[in-house]
């Protein structure tokens, strides 16, 4: 069988890297033929990877969807608040859709685009691919299988790193909310989405608190400057005890040309800072590039709005209660949890930086006692513990009138989305949200 033709709208981190890798390593299955970016050295890159002919490489996804249609599926990764046109377009010029999650910024505009993709008979499949990990896969295996026996409590909490937390959330895209998403949205509907999918069941009602806590002027060194590398190459004087210095969080400090401020902290970025950065590849370009960057910003001086704690109390149809916790200020970027069955407790680490652990503890027994300990070991092939290429695998195979128990379908993901919409409601409100009749108004 030739491999799947596919037009990428948006070549940045999630559609050149995440996605578009799996064309790279299995080409067999995935030929990205097309691209519409309109940075030129970010569709410079991706039309080199994948040698994209001149003539299908696009400045804006309106100019490649008025062309004859260019391929058998498009991977839409733009940014948030531009999915709607992109994918509506495409549905109707006849391709099947793989769309960067969260589907878009409202609840009309989400249930839209489901509606869209259900009349024309199109494949539109939400990218949450946390139930394409081996992790997941297995958590739902063992509590699906009743070895917990009924489940009678979830505790389920998204840690989000220190570090992420301000360079996408605070300095980053999806730091304001009018230009994004809530963060209950941008992040979690991911957790959203599993809860959901394990349980096989709807949530009646839900009630959340949260709010933007440290991220705030009021917190900001004495004297610090609106950029970290401050005015004539003065940097910010709490550089050396800041945490979120932009120059050693993005690896540039060594071009400091005043030299590099000494400190006790040493930093790492992941591939998806210094991508997002697009400094290029050495300390000098990055430094520069930070000096008129987003990134380069003071994170207690940004404008941001979105919260860096939330937490949910729902219940389900079966009347199971679950508490979800999100929070940006974890020490590792990692998902933790706890189901309690009327059989067994299950605890469980999902992280990117470590092994991932299930621990399962039979009842009659005292003080934890370990009935089984599973550890599942990320992959190596692609990131969110190889989810990325798991989600793109299965994407290509629902096209092919083979979809799986794990396929995210477009209405499955809608349900999902409006439980954040909700919990941001009742956040925003301070009151309770009966999930049902929301559900009914959208």
């Amino acid at each position: 069988m030739s491999a799947i033709t596919a037009l990428v709208l948006g070549a940045g981190n999630r559609g050149a890297n995440a996605y578009g890798s799996y064309g790279m390593a299995h080409p067999n299955e995935l030929d990205i033929v097309a691209v519409a970016e309109p940075d030129a050295p970010r569709r410079a890159r991706i039309s080199t990877a994948h040698d994209i002919a001149p003539d299908l490489q696009f400045e804006s996804w309106e100019a490649a969807l008025a062309r004859p249609q260019l391929a058998q599926v498009a991977f839409i990764t733009t940014q948030d608040n531009m999915h709607v046109g992109p994918t509506i377009a495409a549905l109707q010029a006849g391709y099947d859709v793989l769309l960067e999650k969260p589907m878009a910024t409202s609840p009309a505009d989400c249930a839209l685009l489901v509606e869209t993709a259900e009349r024309l008979g199109r494949t539109l499949q939400i990218c949450h691919v946390l139930r394409y990990t081996n992790f997941f896969s297995t958590l739902y295996d063992i509590i699906r299988s009743g070895r917990l026996g009924d489940i009678i409590s979830i505790d389920h909490r998204e840690n989000v790193a220190w570090y992420h937390m301000a360079h996408s959330f605070v300095r980053g895209n999806w730091g304001i909310e009018a230009d994004s998403n809530p963060m209950i949205l941008a992040k979690c509907c991911h957790d959203l989405d599993i809860l959901l999918w394990i349980m096989g069941q709807s949530v009646t009602k839900l009630t959340s608190y949260g709010s933007l806590y440290h991220f705030r002027p009021q917190f900001a060194p004495a004297n610090a400057p609106l950029r970290c590398q401050g005015d004539d190459a003065q940097v910010c004087p709490a550089a050396a005890t800041c945490i979120h210095y932009a120059p050693r969080i993005y690896n540039a400090e060594s071009a400091n040309p005043a030299g590099p401020v000494p400190s006790e902290y040493s930093f790492s970025p992941g591939d998806f800072m210094l991508n997002a950065l697009d400094g290029g590849n050495t300390p000098q370009s990055r430094w520069e590039k930070l000096k008129t960057s987003r990134y380069g910003r003071c994170v207690y001086r940004c404008g941001n709005d979105v919260v860096d704690r939330q937490v949910i109390a729902m219940e389900f149809e079966n009347g199971v209660p679950c508490t979800f916790t999100m929070h940006g200020h974890s020490d590792r970027e990692n998902r933790t949890m706890r189901w309690d069955g009327t059989k067994a407790t299950l605890y469980a680490e999902f992280g990117y930086d470590q092994a991932q652990h299930i621990r399962i503890c039979e009842h009659g027994g005292m003080y934890h006692d370990v009935k089984e300990e599973i550890i599942v070991p990320p992959p190596a092939s692609s990131g969110h513990g190889g989810g990325d290429h798991g989600l793109v695998r299965d994407f290509l195979a629902a096209v092919q009138g083979r979809p799986s128990h794990r396929q995210t379908t477009a209405r499955a993901s809608l349900e999902s989305h409006l439980l954040a919409f909700a919990a941001e409601t009742s956040r925003k409100s301070g009151h309770s949200v009966d999930f049902v009749q929301y559900k009914k108004q959208i």
